[in-house]
C-alpha cells in the first residue's frame, strides 16, 4: 500500500542518516587518529624509511584485494544469507590470503633484487602476515556493514587504529626506524581480526558451496577486476619511482600521497560505501536511485571540495606545521594528487550506483577507461619527471570522472547536466572562499600564522556561504547531531 511504502521510505531515509553520521564518526575518529600517529612518525622517521615501506606495500595492497575478492559486496547485495553464504565466504579468503602469503614469502629476494634493496626481505615476509589476519576478519566485517550498523564498526576501527598506531610511534621512538611503520601496519589486522570476532561473535563452520561460489564469482568478477586495476593503477607511480629514483625520492611522494589519500579515503568510505548499501537496497526504483545519487552528491561535494581546496591553498603552512622543512619537496607532489581526487568522491558514488543495479561489467569499463588514460599520461609524461607525471593523472582523473558520468547516464538515465549543476558552483564558490583567504594570509611571512589566518578566514566565509544558501544543510548536520546521540 501507499501508506506502507511512505512507512519504507521514512525508515530508509532514517537509516541513511543513521548510517552517514556514524560512518562520518567513524571516518573522522579513524582518520583523525591515524593523522595524529602519521604527524608523530614523520617527525621520527626519514623520507628514506617512508620509502622503502611504500615499495613493500605495493604488493601488500594489491594483495588485500586479492584477499577480499569482491566477495564482501556480494554477501552485503545476499537478501537472505545463511551460513553457507558466510562460510563460502570465509574459506575462500582464507586460502587465498595464505596462498599469497607464501608466495610472496619466497619471492622477497627477487622483489628486492628488482628494486635493489636488500633491506626489503624481512619487511616484506614480516609485512604480509597482515594478509592473513585480514582474511579472517572479512565475513564479520562485511555482516556489520550489511547492516549498516557502522556504531559497531567505528568502534573497531578506532581501538585497533589507536593501538597500532601507539606501537608503532613507540618503536620508532626507540629508533625502530621503518620497522615501526612495519609494526603498525601489521598490528592494525591482527587487532581488528579480534575486535570484529568479539564484537560479532560469529565463528565459521566446516561448510563450502560450490554453487554459491561460482554465483558470487560471476558477480564479484567485475568489482575485482576493476578494484585490481584501481591498486595496480595507484601504485604505478609508487613502483616507477622505487625502480627509477631513490628511495627517499620516493618517501617525499610517499608522504605527500599518503596525506592527500587520508582525506581522500575519509570522503569516499563515507559517501562512497554508504551510497552502496544504500543505492543496493532501492536499485530497482529508477527515480529514487536519481534522486538519491543526487542528494549524495550535493552533500559530498559541500564537505569534499572546499576543504580539498584549503589543502591545495595551504599546503605549504600546513605542512610546516605538521611535519617540518625536512617535507617541503613533498609539497608540490601533495597539491597536484589533492587536485586529482577533488572529483574523487562524485566518481565513487557513480561506480557503486552502478554495481548497485548490477552493472558490476559496467564500472569495470570505466575503470579500464580511467587506467588507460593514465598508462597515456606515464607514457608521454615520465621522461619530464614527478611533477609531469602528476599532472598527467590529474588530467586522466578528470577525464574519467566524466566518463562514469556517460555511463551513468546510459545505465540509470540521469542526465549528465544534474551532476554538473550540482558540483560546479559548489566548486566555483570553494575556490574564491580559499582564495580569499590565500591573499589574506600574505599580510605575514609567518607560517604558523598564516595557517591561522587562512584557516579563520577561510572557515568563516564557507559557514557564510552555507548559512545564506544552503539553509537545509543545518537541517542534515542536526539530524547527524541527533543521531549520534
Amino acid at each position: 500500500s501507499l501508506m506502507n511504502k511512505m512507512l519504507m521510505s521514512e525508515n530508509l531515509k532514517h537509516k541513511m542518516l543513521g548510517a552517514l553520521a556514524w560512518s562520518s564518526v567513524d571516518r573522522v575518529a579513524q582518520q583523525g587518529t591515524q593523522f595524529i600517529i602519521g604527524i608523530i612518525l614523520a617527525r621520527l622517521l626519514s623520507p628514506t624509511d617512508y620509502g622503502l615501506m611504500g615499495m613493500v606495500m605495493i604488493f601488500a595492497t594489491l594483495s588485500y584485494v586479492l584477499v577480499e575478492g569482491g566477495l564482501t559486496a556480494a554477501l552485503v547485495r545476499t537478501k537472505n544469507i545463511t551460513r553457507e553464504h558466510t562460510n563460502t565466504v570465509f574459506y575462500s579468503n582464507l586460502i587465498v590470503s595464505v596462498s599469497l602469503y607464501l608466495l610472496f614469502f619466497f619471492t622477497a629476494p627477487l622483489i628486492a633484487d628488482f628494486f635493489n634493496q636488500k633491506e626489503l626481505i624481512p619487511l616484506i615476509r614480516v609485512t604480509n602476515l597482515a594478509l592473513i589476519f585480514n582474511s579472517l576478519y572479512i565475513v564479520p566485517y562485511g555482516l556489520i556493514e550489511r547492516n549498516l550498523d557502522f556504531k559497531k564498526l567505528a568502534k573497531v576501527n578506532f581501538i585497533s587504529t589507536s593501538i597500532s598506531g601507539v606501537a608503532g610511534a613507540i618503536s620508532a621512538f626507540y629508533n625502530a626506524g621503518v620497522w615501526a611503520l612495519v609494526i603498525q601496519q601489521t598490528s592494525y589486522h591482527l587487532i581488528r581480526t579480534v575486535c570484529f570476532y568479539i564484537w560479532q561473535r560469529w565463528l565459521p563452520n566446516l561448510i563450502f558451496s560450490k554453487k554459491i561460489f561460482k554465483e558470487y564469482a560471476s558477480f564479484s568478477i567485475h568489482i575485482l577486476s576493476s578494484n585490481l586495476l584501481n591498486v595496480i593503477f595507484n601504485n604505478v607511480y609508487t613502483f616507477l619511482l622505487g625502480k627509477f629514483y631513490s628511495a627517499k625520492q620516493l618517501g617525499y611522494y610517499t608522504q605527500a600521497n599518503k596525506i592527500a589519500e587520508t582525506a581522500n579515503f575519509t570522503f569516499s568510505a563515507i559517501f562512497g560505501k554508504t551510497s552502496y548499501n544504500l543505492f543496493a537496497q532501492i536499485h530497482e526504483e529508477k527515480e529514487r536511485m536519481i534522486n538519491a545519487m543526487r542528494q549524495m552528491v550535493q552533500k559530498s561535494s559541500l564537505i569534499v571540495m572546499p576543504f580539498t581546496i584549503f589543502l591545495i591553498f595551504a599546503a605549504y603552512p600546513i605542512f610546516f606545521t605538521l611535519f617540518g622543512e625536512k617535507w617541503f619537496t613533498s609539497v608540490p607532489y601533495f597539491q597536484l594528487i589533492c587536485t586529482a581526487n577533488l572529483l574523487n568522491c562524485v566518481y565513487q558514488i557513480n561506480n557503486y550506483a552502478l554495481n548497485s543495479v548490477g552493472k558490476s561489467k559496467k564500472s569495470l569499463q570505466v575503470e579500464i577507461i580511467k587506467r588507460c588514460l593514465i598508462i597515456i599520461s606515464v607514457v608521454l609524461c615520465f621522461q619530464y619527471g614527478i611533477m609531469a607525471l602528476l599532472m598527467g593523472y590529474v588530467v586522466s582523473c578528470v577525464l574519467s570522472w566524466f566518463t562514469s558520468l556517460i555511463q551513468v547516464k546510459r545505465t540509470i538515465g540521469m542526465k549528465i547536466i544534474y551532476q554538473l549543476t550540482d558540483i560546479v558552483p559548489t566548486m566555483l564558490w570553494s575556490l574564491i572562499i580559499c582564495y580569499i583567504g590565500y591573499l589574506c594570509g600574505l599580510s605575514t611571512e609567518n607560517l604558523y600564522l598564516k595557517l591561522i589566518i587562512q584557516g579563520s578566514v577561510s572557515l568563516i566565509l564557507y559557514i557564510s556561504v552555507i548559512f545564506i544558501f544552503y539553509k537545509d544543510m543545518w537541517e542534515y548536520i542536526l539530524k547527524f547531531l541527533k543521531i549520534k546521540k
